[in-house]
């Protein structure tokens, strides 16, 4: 299959890429940084298209050929209309050149942020809530996304294309390939750096969640990419919760006799935390993750790289 890619050199999509180059496909890589992973670049499996999100005519001409297309890359703004412009138009641009260009499948990568406000039960028909402008975003971009769904005049007589949707939760990991990146979020670099200068480590009292390895994550996208689902949202997170304040302890064990301390603020977060339903990813794929083995050898990295 050949498969296009947005965002394959940025974290989440370089793991992507990677599975689905282990699979066999072939990876065409729309990206604004083509040498970012240059063992990318030096794949005969892997072709890029150097263009931002609304470059339409180039990510148009980079579709033709192409069967399948994972939407994983971020449009991002400093106000509704940007992020407006930038992402939930760019997704939506792309979902009409996808069907335009014969694609059979497309996969949207959008976030628990569009759920919002986490309530006692949080799974993939919970309604979305967002409290803020990147919820609304990809709220914006699931809703286009499900409802282009039958036939629109000449230009999509029908809809043929199947469509489908992965919601991350917080993804970590190493770099997937040696000269690859890891997550954007900076929690546990700023924990290394503070244990190292046995400065104390500041979190959230009851903080935590679902902490999925971007390995297992990718995984998810490969099943759905497999499936004949349409129209379908699946979580993707672990089944185990686990809170900063563990990996803080874990940090802080790295270095003998460190003097770092954990302060934590107490902002009314019950010991019990609220937990999204993940079972559908068990019940469809056969999926569970628990994601303290990774999570162990990623402390160890990011305190050795700090």
């Amino acid at each position: 299959m050949r498969v296009f890619v947005t965002g394959g050199t940025g974290f989440i999509g370089h793991y992507v890429v990677k599975a689905l180059l282990e699979k066999g496909h072939e990876v065409v890589v729309a990206t604004r940084h083509p040498n970012k992973v240059p063992t990318l670049r030096a794949n005969p499996n892997v072709s890029f298209v150097e263009a931002a999100l609304t470059d339409f005519e180039k990510m148009g001409e980079g579709l033709i050929g192409c069967d399948a297309c994972i939407h994983v890359a971020l449009g991002w703004g400093d106000s509704p209309s940007a992020m407006l412009m930038n992402d939930t138009r760019a997704t939506v641009a792309l979902l009409e050149m996808s069907a335009r260009a014969g694609c059979e499948k497309f996969i949207m990568t959008s976030s628990t942020s569009a759920m919002g406000r986490v309530r006692s039960e949080m799974r993939e028909t919970t309604s979305n809530m967002p409290i803020d402008l990147y919820g609304a975003t990809k709220a914006a971009g699931e809703a286009y996304v499900l409802g282009f769904s039958h036939g629109y005049g000449s230009q999509f007589p029908e809809v043929k294309m199947k469509r489908n949707i992965i919601r991350p939760g917080y993804t970590f990991g190493n770099p997937a390939f040696p000269d690859g990146c890891s997550q954007p979020d900076r929690r546990f670099f700023e924990m290394a750096y503070a244990v190292k200068e046995n400065r104390d480590i500041n979190i959230i009292k009851n903080d935590g969640t679902q902490f999925i390895h971007a390995s297992q994550q990718a995984e998810i996208y490969m099943k759905l990419l497999e499936s004949d689902y349409n129209e379908e949202i699946f979580l993707g997170l672990g089944s185990e919760w686990i809170s900063w304040k563990e990996i803080a302890q874990k940090m802080i064990a790295l270095k003998p006799g460190c003097t770092s301390k954990i302060v934590e603020t107490d902002m009314g977060w019950g010991e019990e935390p609220m937990l999204y339903d993940v079972q559908k990813i068990r019940d469809c794929f056969g999926l569970a993750f628990d994601a303290h083995d990774f999570l162990n050898d990623h402390i160890r990295w990011t305190f050795e790289n700090a």
